[in-house]
């Protein structure tokens, strides 16, 4: 069920009426409302599925509290890494053991010992990168004593299981959203409303810019070695923007929909294409999972402490989990080492925390240099993208290689599909809306929102019917 879907347009306002004209007396109807929700929800993808995402849920909810009452620091490590154990394995088997077995078989046979390796018929469980990372850091939180542990497990299982954030995120942490569950909520016209926006901004950003944007995308990274270099510089430049508007624009519906159930979930977007450095662009794309690597894996190694050597060891290591995490697929590794290598400059130079404040352009010589280095950055970005959506490395270079070789810079690919010169216009407007939308909650708030709001329905309508990628691409995460 995607939040894209005709069907979705008829789950939402049915379980938003319920909650608030059924269910609302205590928080305990609340919570068990939106926890059955949740679960069906999810077994809409594959109710099998279910099992493995109630048995990770009561793994961290058993073993949480075990840590928790344990008096000795031998059975306290003992159910933290039982824990820690049954969530990675699953994460492992059903996301990364295909590749590791192909990825040894391969390496074996280079060596002149060809191998058949044993392969596992599985489908990868939607959403679980996100929801094991919720457990994960809910059990490393009770472990070190930030949190206490949970003993409702209906609030609990909510925490795990919310269904806005459940399949791709944001990362939520105990920290912030159990307080928030473990309160009876009230209606709020004005946060709905503030969510209704959110929510159409969000499809704006799926069904009108990166729906459409994939469509030229996939045409010309399908069919690279025919395209010029400006064909694939394009291809390269609606790639990043599908991939933003995609990712971004889920997050975005996370988050109002949140709104209308009286909740508030982590910003998990903050106009990255506006980063004026790697580090900046980095603090502002997907934070959930940038923070999460930073507390739970950066920090812990050591983080900006000791030799500038370690320092680097640590960079790398994030990075390179980070890309590992999108996928099994060497091509996600790369994507994370070559972001962790624009980054190495900044580390190396002391300045990946210069660029703190939002980007602003006025009339004068400074902001000649902040645009020349946002766009450095997004050109950077846009590089590293092409092996995030190639399918190998082979091809990702092949790609690269042919923008600077072919040395052709006609409109070869536009002049043949619909909205040819129009989809330059939507991604410039789109831009355009972002940027003076940056100090703002939503987009299509504040004088004639309405009116924005009309318009912007008007355009998923009409965009949205030619639309040819429907899904979400991190679902797939």
């Amino acid at each position: 069920m995607f939040f894209n879907s005709l069907t979705f347009a008829v789950f939402l306002p049915i379980v938003f009426l319920l909650y608030w004209f059924v269910f609302s007396k205590t928080k305990s109807s609340q919570n068990a409302f939106l926890i059955v929700v949740s679960y069906y929800f999810y077994s809409c993808w594959d109710w099998r599925f279910l099992f493995l995402l109630l048995f990770s849920t009561l793994i961290c909810y058993f073993t949480g509290i075990q840590i928790e009452k344990s008096t000795k620091e031998r059975d306290r490590k003992f159910w933290f890494w039982s824990s820690l154990t049954a969530n990675i394995g699953f994460l492992a088997i059903f996301k990364y053991y295909n590749f590791f077995a192909v990825s040894l078989a391969d390496a074996l046979s280079n060596i002149g010992l060809p191998s058949s390796p044993l392969l596992l018929n599985v489908i990868l469980p939607v959403g679980i990168s996100f929801y094991t990372f919720h457990g994960l850091s809910y059990v490393i939180d009770i472990y070190y004593k930030r949190i206490n542990s949970e003993k409702n497990v209906i609030d609990y299982a909510l925490f795990v299981s919310y269904f806005p954030l459940l399949v791709a995120g944001p990362i939520e942490r105990a920290t912030h959203l159990l307080p928030e569950i473990k309160l009876k909520r009230s209606f709020d016209f004005e946060k709905a409303k503030e969510g209704v926006y959110q929510i159409i901004w969000g499809l704006v950003k799926k069904v009108v810019v990166a729906d459409t944007c994939a469509t030229y995308a996939n045409a010309i990274f399908d069919n690279y070695t025919s395209m010029n270099s400006l064909s694939l510089i394009l291809g390269a430049v609606y790639f990043a923007f599908q991939i933003y508007g995609d990712f971004s624009g889920y997050s975005d519906m996370a988050l109002g929909m949140s709104k209308l159930f009286g909740l508030d979930l982590l910003r998990n977007f903050n106009y990255p294409y506006f980063s004026r450095d790697i580090a900046e662009f980095w603090r502002r794309w997907h934070i959930s999972l940038s923070s999460w690597f930073r507390d739970y894996l950066y920090i812990p190694l050591g983080g900006s402490r000791g030799s500038k050597l370690k320092q680097v060891r640590n960079v790398f290591i994030i990075f390179v989990v980070s890309g590992f995490w999108h996928g099994a697929n060497w091509t996600f590794v790369a994507w994370g080492f070559i972001n962790a290598m624009y980054f190495l400059p900044s580390l190396l130079l002391g300045t990946n925390r210069n660029n703190i404040e939002t980007a602003e352009l006025h009339w004068d010589f400074n902001s000649i240099k902040v645009f020349f280095s946002i766009l450095a950055t997004f050109s950077l970005s846009c590089l590293a993208w092409i092996f995030f959506r190639a399918n190998t490395i082979h091809i990702a270079f092949d790609y690269i290689g042919k923008i600077f070789t072919d040395g052709t810079f006609t409109s070869q690919f536009l002049q043949n599909q619909r909205y040819s010169y129009e989809l330059l216009l939507l991604v410039l407007v789109f831009v355009v809306v972002e940027w003076n939308s940056r100090f703002k909650i939503e987009p299509i708030s504040g004088k004639y929102s309405w009116l924005k709001m009309s318009f912007c329905l008007l355009a998923i309508i009409a965009l949205g019917t030619y639309a040819d990628y429907k899904e979400f691409i991190y679902f797939q995460f």
